[in-house]
């Protein structure tokens, strides 16, 4: 997530990286064939594949950002909601307007922004660069959230609907180069050193957050006074939990014994377990720590593969170089260069990057519990973690993708088996303890027939054990180093795994693969790779004069577990939906025969309703900017095996052709998907949580007007947008980014 939008302007996209250079197989190589989607190129020798996730519908728009809502009284207990129509609304067409667009007889209204208070003592926000105290307000870029119901007294629940918690992820911050220039008075400081103020507000910004909101009357709204709010920032003391806690791998000055660490950085994805707690994934960390020029020599020692797998290269600068900040441990931290004399790093932060790349488990409700990191799902680029169908006597299963090109797709089982009573314990963290610190992670290697197998990421496993490539030492440095061990045992490389969910009735696993730019025909150099099954679309796409390519638009893939469920080693998949655009070539590119109100790419954020079954798409997206802000769908899937199998054929300069077969989902429809919403400019769509009765969704709204030039901050004219003020929320014109409250204006379920 948190890929810019202007790539002429940011060079780096901090998500679209790659490390994997190994010769395993390539998911996105099926899939990622997508031809050019407005360019000669369509349909001519670029000879590729493509598709987009479709829907048909009409277009429209609907409510603005401020607009309060009436809401229908919720009927009385034990009376049964009259049957709705799903996507029984008019579709939004796409638009490049600075506002959120969704359909008629909606409403869309700004509810917690970057800076927002969540203290009575803490001021308002000036949003002028000057704010302070900003471990006591919003965090920025709000990312992955879940809604946590509170009753009228005020304790944990799972029906209440008027009220509750929104824990959520404060991914990062808007850059251009070091500064967060959005939040310092005069764009701040783009040159090293960094001053201490403006890297102490840089690191209060990242995080995660708990604000409680209420429906009060016709309009939500959040508590700025509330007892259960709460920040955790890059100062905030983290357990790490499970088999790599103590283990010699993350033992720093800070934590000699190798317990905790501070912080949790770059949250993106979140999950909410059967017990009732936050689960948040840390996504790309690794690239706010440095590394001196000389580091390889001075650590002289398997590390160096660690770190250049997970992107830390020796003489690797910082994104925002907080290391510069001053002598304190606060900032050294972020300087993982090996200084002291000792064999263990107790005496420097040689380590600390070993503490971060986990699934993080906070309980909302109750913040004098311990947050954990639960190492046992191991340490990647995570995104969310969604949980199989919980059935009790079995155990349970979680989720993740890897966030970056040419990465994997896991799964986590627990040895404990589920028990109902777990579901409403007298201790949520210690029930987490039970079933997120002991048991068994598996990675994904999909096959060219449509079948797949999880294979075990153990220290047992001979080809984990006797790789060539890293040697492992137990099952801690294999979970820490989880993708090097995917690498020993052949998984399959994919198009940039992000958000997965799981249907709620066929327990079928929708995951997000958001675009592959190293997707080749004929693949040059290592970290390249041809289109396969699972990722078959390779394409040249134009996006004003510039030339895209790879898996320009990505897909959503999906996994029918086997015969044993949850615990299965064994699968079949194919693609829900293929991004492109509608006119597209359909039989290379726009595979999943989208519309013009369908048409989509780049898809990120997923997750099924619970109320309605719905599959919410969202996007964060580059490529197709130029004809649309990013955008939210509806869709309404089938299952597994409901559509067809396609060849596509990609020819080479020797004369000799590439041919792929992938087997794609049932052609999208005007009552299986739909547009549902566009945001404003520069912004990416992410975040998604809903009330038990599904008629308040919340959404995020995510660094609009990144694109803005830092050099522009002083002349808000030349902000490339200036929402949510432009919505009439909050003061100054500063872009900030924000949760955002749907609601229907009938007071029925979102989406029908």
């Amino acid at each position: 997530m948190n890929k810019p939008t202007d790539l002429a302007r940011i060079p780096v996209d901090h998500d679209d990286i790659d490390t994997n250079v190994s010769s395993n197989e390539h998911f996105s190589t099926v899939l990622e064939a997508r031809l050019s989607r407005r360019s000669l190129l369509r349909g001519g020798a670029a000879g590729a594949a493509s598709a987009l996730l479709g829907a048909i519908g009409l277009s429209g728009c609907g409510g603005s950002d401020n607009d309060t809502v009436p809401v229908a009284p919720t009927p009385p207990t034990g009376t049964t909601p009259p049957a709705d129509k799903l996507l029984g609304f008019t579709a939004v067409s796409k638009s490049l307007a600075d506002s959120v667009v969704v359909p008629a007889g909606y409403t869309a209204s700004v509810l917690y922004a970057l800076g927002d208070p969540l203290t009575a003592g803490t001021a308002a926000f000036k949003n002028d660069g000057t704010d302070g105290d900003m471990e006591n307000r919003a965090g920025d870029h709000h990312d992955g959230m879940e809604f946590f119901p509170l009753s009228a007294g005020g304790a944990p629940s799972t029906t209440a609907n008027d009220r509750g918690l929104l824990a959520m992820n404060h991914e990062a911050t808007t850059d251009e180069k070091l500064s967060s220039f959005f939040v310092h008075a005069n764009g701040g400081t783009m040159s090293l050193p960094r001053p201490a103020a403006e890297v102490d507000k840089e690191m209060a910004l990242h995080g995660l957050s708990v604000v409680e909101v209420r429906r009060n009357g016709a309009k939500w709204e959040y508590l700025k006074d509330s007892g259960f709010n709460r920040r955790v920032h890059q100062q905030t003391e983290v357990e790490l939990s499970g088999p790599v806690r103590g283990n010699a791998l993350v033992v720093t000055k800070y934590s000699t014994g190798g317990a905790k660490v501070r912080g949790t950085l770059n949250n993106c994805g979140t999950g909410k377990t059967p017990w009732n707690t936050y689960l948040s994934g840390e996504e790309n960390w690794s690239g706010y720590f440095t590394r001196a020029a000389g580091d390889d020599a001075a650590r002289g020692d398997k590390s160096v593969v660690s770190l250049q797998r997970y992107g830390r290269n020796q003489g690797a600068s910082s994104r925002h170089g907080w290391e510069t900040g001053g002598t304190d441990d606060k900032y050294q931290r972020w300087d993982i260069s090996k200084k002291g004399a000792s064999i263990d790093g107790s005496d420097d932060y040689r380590n600390e990057m070993n503490g971060m790349g986990y699934i993080v488990e906070m309980d909302a409700y109750d913040k004098t519990r311990a947050i954990k990191k639960r190492t046992a799902l191991g340490r990647y680029a995570h995104e969310s973690a969604a949980f199989g169908k919980v059935i009790a006597g079995q155990p349970l299963a979680v989720y993740m993708g890897d966030d970056s090109r040419n990465e994997y797709i896991f799964k986590y089982v627990s040895n404990a088996v589920w028990a109902a009573a777990d579901a409403t314990p007298a201790d949520r963290i210690a029930t987490g303890d039970k079933y997120l610190d002991n048991g068994k992670l598996y990675v994904a290697k999909f096959a060219a027939d449509g079948s797949g197998q999880w294979i075990e990421l153990s220290i047992a496993n001979p080809l984990i054990a006797a790789y060539a490539g890293y040697k492992f030492a137990d099952q801690a440095d294999v979970l820490v180093n989880a993708r090097l061990a995917g690498d020993a045992v052949g998984a399959t490389r994919m198009d940039r795994p992000e958000w997965c969910s799981v249907h709620p009735t066929t327990g079928e696993v929708y995951f997000s693969l958001t675009n592959n730019s190293n997707r080749r025909a004929e693949p040059s150099g290592s970290s390249q790779a041809a289109p396969d099954a699972a990722n078959p679309r390779a394409y040249t796409d134009l996006k004003g004069s510039s030339t895209q390519q790879g898996n320009v638009n990505g897909h959503i893939i999906r996994v029918k577990e086997g015969a044993a469920g949850s615990a299965a080693t064994s699968f079949t998949w194919d693609v829900y939906l293929f991004g492109a655009e509608a006119g597209a070539a359909a039989a290379t590119v726009n595979l999943s025969g989208l519309s013009a109100d369908q048409d989509f790419s780049s898809p990120d954020g997923l997750a099924f309703s619970t109320a309605t079954g719905i599959c919410w798409i969202q996007t964060d997206d580059g490529a197709y900017t130029d004809v649309t802000n990013c955008m939210m769908l509806a869709g309404v899937p089938g299952q597994v095996g409901d559509g067809r199998k396609v060849t596509l054929n990609y020819p080479r300069a020797n004369g000799t052709s590439l041919s792929v077969d992938t087997y794609v989902g049932k052609a999208a429809s005007a009552d299986t998907l739909k547009r549902f919403l566009v945001g404003p400019v520069g912004s990416e769509i992410t975040g998604i949580a809903e009330t038990p009765d599904g008629k308040a969704l919340f959404v995020n709204i995510q660094h609009p007007g990144e694109n803005t030039l830092s050099a522009n901050i002083g002349d808000p004219a030349k902000y490339t947008s200036q929402w949510p003020a432009n919505a009439g929320y909050g003061a100054g014109k500063r872009p900030r980014s924000a949760t955002i409250v749907i609601t229907k204006n009938d007071g029925g379920r979102i989406g029908t």
